[in-house]
């Protein structure tokens, strides 16, 4: 079904990835502590035409000083260079951001701007076009030993909200100011949702009907083998019982069949064991259904809802394909509603990396992380053993510059090691309707 276009190296580890919500863009954090954000082929040019065509003005920092990033095309087709691959890769830009490994990336809602954390204890939001710091705060260091208690994840829920997770099993709400561009230092808020767990995942819960602020105020964590929801303004209002396995990415998804205690969501949580739990909006107790993803038991590193262009003669109404990058490098495609694997869909991003990123841009193509490379995937079309040409779709129903000179060694490996470790050992919906307001929180 997918075929890969491209493939950029990376200079170090990727420890984190996050695609922009309306551009081509993607964003990533390494090991090294360095943030480089890449724009992806625009699809407005087409390769027959590259030599009549103006090469774009270089863009200030790009790799090496000299242009576009070189890319490794796997795909020979005449199409457009979204397509095939064939365009390039562009580095915006490129900056030592943090003296330890960059552990985090999230943009905001609208794309302006995006956050990172790294395991030097700092939080930092930068324009996402040039990647210059507009704001950065410290992180609160480990109540007990004083060190540095590093993010594990950060999530801008709402232009007002900011919630950093890390790996003491703390969870701060921020309050951003003048647009997001202005983090507040002291946390609003904070709770230990998974006691001294870390927490491994963040999925906001879409907002319903009564909303009147069109931004989210409920979420689910995922962390040691418990699941969590907390509230806004309530704090924790639901805790589950204990799944007896790791519990290491969440996702949820929507549109599914409503009917009985179904609303048509559940939440989707990979598991260190290679299995996928979903469950019920509102119903957080326990599991619901369990879809069995890698019975090697090659843990679940990171998920994402495929668009809906893809799948069709697979799916029946009101069902969805989510895929899941694994611990050992591949990734598989689940459907959801006739719960079930499409084995001959399977791709691999690496034969011994786990796959950390996994994400659709704003054009449908599949990009995925791991180790020191990024891929990025089309849908195969009339390619020898590409998706339209397989045979039968088996069914298993079980189924810029520089804002930091320091210079950092040593650790890389070491913090590799806690970030794999956190992912692998590590009643009813009544969400209200008011707009997001700081006023008299302590």
């Amino acid at each position: 079904m997918f075929d890969t276009i491209c493939t950029l190296p990376l200079p170090a580890d990727l420890f984190a990835q996050a695609v922009h919500p309306t551009e081509s863009i993607v964003t990533v954090g390494l090991s090294s502590g360095h943030v480089i954000t890449y724009r992806l082929p625009s699809g407005e040019e087409d390769e027959d035409s590259g030599s009549n065509s103006s090469p774009p003005p270089p863009v200030p920092g790009t790799a090496n000083g000299n242009g576009p990033t070189p890319i490794i095309s796997t795909f020979r087709r005449s199409s457009t260079a979204s397509e095939n691959g064939l365009g390039s890769i562009d580095t915006v830009w490129k900056t030592k951001r943090h003296s330890g490994s960059c552990r985090c990336i999230s943009y905001n809602h609208d794309g302006s701007l995006c956050y990172s954390g790294g395991t030097d204890g700092l939080v930092k939001a930068f324009n996402t076009e040039t990647g210059k710091v507009v704001s950065k705060i410290a992180i609160p260091p480990d109540s007990e030993t004083g060190d540095v208690d590093a993010p594990t994840v950060l999530h801008a829920l709402s232009p007002q909200a900011l919630l950093l997770g890390t790996d003491s099993g703390k969870l701060y709400l921020h309050d951003l100011r003048q647009q997001g561009a202005d983090i507040q230092g002291k946390a609003v808020k904070f709770w230990q949702p998974h006691e001294d767990e870390h927490v491994n995942s963040l999925v906001p819960l879409p907002v319903t009907e009564a909303s009147t602020s069109g931004f989210p105020k409920q979420w689910v964590t995922a962390g040691g083998s418990t699941l969590v929801v907390t509230d806004l303004r309530k704090g924790i209002i639901s805790t589950s019982e204990d799944q007896e396995a790791e519990l290491t990415t969440a996702i949820c998804v929507q549109g599914l069949k409503k009917g009985g205690t179904s609303v048509g969501e559940k939440v989707l949580v990979g598991q260190g064991d290679g299995v996928i739990s979903l469950w019920e909006r509102g119903v957080w107790g326990d599991q619901d259904e369990r879809i069995v993803v890698d019975r090697t038991q090659s843990g679940i590193e990171s998920m994402v809802e495929v668009p809906l262009e893809f799948g069709k003669g697979k799916l029946k109404m009101n069902e969805k394909l989510v895929a899941a990058g694994l611990e050992d490098g591949a990734v598989k495609f689940l459907r959801v509603g006739r719960n079930g694997i499409l084995s001959e869909w399977d791709v691999r991003h690496d034969e011994i990396e786990g796959v950390v990123g996994l994400d659709f841009d704003v054009a449908g193509r599949m990009v995925t992380g791991g180790g020191q490379t990024i891929k990025v995937w089309t849908e195969a079309k009339g390619v020898p053993g590409g998706g339209r040409q397989a045979s039968k779709r088996a069914m298993d129903s079980d189924g810029s510059e520089d804002d930091e000179e320091e210079h950092y060694d040593s650790s890389d490996e070491e913090d590799k090691s806690k970030r794999k470790k956190r992912k692998r050992n590590e009643g009813k919906d009544k969400s209200g309707g008011q707009a997001l307001n700081f006023s008299g929180l302590l």
